[in-house]
């Protein structure tokens, strides 16, 4: 899927993240929020408010909520032009309430962003700026025109002109950002989730495919010894049958097709019976198993396999778990895309450490991404630097993100730099005693041969 056919995807969608009877439940707080101003106004400070003007707003947003709550399902999703609507009349009501109680000198004039930020959350980013219009233009209006507040003794309650004008910019400013900061940390939030579930898809297909190699495995396993037994058999079939040529045939096809069957067992699951013994490997064996798909596509692919200074000479067994072989298999996918003609994959180990490097022989990455390498959907690049880097590539760093995090949840820490010679040069490093703790006299011997559960 494409970079904007994501975000088209994301903007089509948005509108249905909140129920209609979450706006109602915020609208019957503003509702009695509204009441109680209003009387505490009128009952304790004696000001002087026509209150049947303010009732009759109020009783608005009370009909409002009434019509929806009979008009519509509990469960009911707004849709796009339906939120629209709503969130119109929250801001009209509430300004023309302000009109009638004093304009900007009422300090309840700051709950014009509500509605704003929801919108920000919930509608498109067409919507979202029409509304954040509608309330900056009725803020600027009723800044100078409104109902005074007047006291009981005839006085009119109004802010310094320097007061209201700077009331007027902290609002309008503050309406902006909160739109602004709203809307990108939740678009930021659904990304980030919408990645995560990729990556738990991803995870759950690398595990079943490692399921059942296992099955396949252990199938060509406990197959072997009658499919060996079958071949020896017709062979001293086709031996004593050497005087009767139409039943020779029949020998020759029963050995042909048992080595048929162990050739496709064979082909099926190389890696062997599922079981505790195979639950580790040598590192190289691991690395090989995740580069393995990549080895033929005209790049060189390269293994490096040395013990550090203090290191063991003996390469350490680690985990076969999927989400480390996925996580390296985008690797060095990501290397071989954009290699020139070859890919170095090293390991190296210490007792404090294990660190995997895959670099490249190509252009490395792009400077304008290289600090958000790791991030999902990065999209954003300059084409004048980036188009020569990666000509015909409209990629959007879900492989990276993916193969990061379940590096990660394994207890790894990646890097992503340039090397000296140009080329991109990937970092994996796990603590030794995370992902292969060193072996000593008291490591006990696997013992017997057990079934492994694969979800364990």
């Amino acid at each position: 899927m494409q970079a904007t056919e994501i975000q088209l995807f994301q903007e089509q969608k948005r509108s249905n993240w909140v129920r209609l009877r979450t706006l109602m439940t915020l609208r019957w707080f503003a509702i009695i929020g509204q009441a109680i101003a209003v009387f505490a106004a009128i009952k304790v400070y004696h000001l002087q408010i026509n209150v049947g003007l303010p009732a009759v707003v109020i009783g608005g947003s009370v009909a409002a909520n009434i019509f929806c709550f009979f008009a519509y399902p509990e469960n009911r999703r707004l849709s796009e032009r339906e939120g629209f609507v709503w969130l119109i009349f929250d801001i009209v009501q509430l300004s023309f309430l302000l009109f009638l109680t004093g304009g900007l000198n009422n300090p309840f004039a700051m709950l014009i962003m509500a509605p704003v930020t929801i919108a920000a959350t919930v509608l498109h980013r067409s919507s979202t700026i029409v509304l954040g219009v509608l309330a900056l233009l009725l803020l600027s209006l009723i800044s100078r025109y409104h109902i005074p507040i007047v006291t009981a003794d005839g006085a009119i309650l109004s802010l310094p002109v320097l007061f209201q004008f700077g009331f007027w910019v902290a609002l309008m400013i503050s309406v902006v950002f909160l739109a602004i900061y709203a809307r990108q940390v939740t678009t930021e939030m659904h990304t980030m989730g919408e990645a995560l579930v990729a990556t738990q898809l991803a995870l759950a297909r690398e595990q079943k495919l490692t399921d059942l190699g296992g099955v396949v495995a252990a199938t060509a396993h406990e197959l072997g010894t009658p499919l060996a037994t079958i071949k020896l058999v017709s062979s001293e079939l086709m031996e004593e049958l050497s005087d009767h040529p139409d039943l020779i045939e029949d020998a020759e096809l029963i050995r042909s097709q048992a080595d048929r069957c162990r050739d496709i067992l064979h082909s099926m699951g190389r890696a062997g019976k599922d079981d505790l013994h195979l639950k580790h490997a040598p590192i190289e064996t691991v690395l090989r198993d995740a580069a393995e798909p990549h080895l033929d596509r005209g790049k060189e692919v390269i293994f490096d396999i040395t013990p550090g200074d203090d290191g063991e000479p003996s390469q350490p067994a680690i985990p076969r778990r999927p989400e480390i072989i996925h996580g390296l298999r985008n690797l060095i996918q990501n290397a071989v895309d954009f290699a020139r003609s070859e890919v170095a994959v090293s390991a190296i180990w210490s007792p404090e450490q294990i660190t995997i490097r895959i670099a490249d022989d190509g252009r490395g990455f792009p400077q304008s991404v290289i600090g958000r390498i790791g991030e999902p959907y990065v999209k954003r690049r300059r084409l004048s630097e980036d188009g020569p880097r990666r000509p015909g590539y409209d990629g959007m760093g879900l492989g990276l993100f993916i193969a990061k995090t379940l590096l990660e949840r394994s207890g790894a820490t990646l890097t992503f730099a340039n090397g000296a010679s140009g080329g991109a040069v990937i970092d994996v490093v796990w603590p030794r005693d995370v992902l292969s703790p060193v072996a000593s006299e008291q490591t006990p011997a696997l013992g017997e041969n057990q079934p492994n559960d694969p979800w364990t």
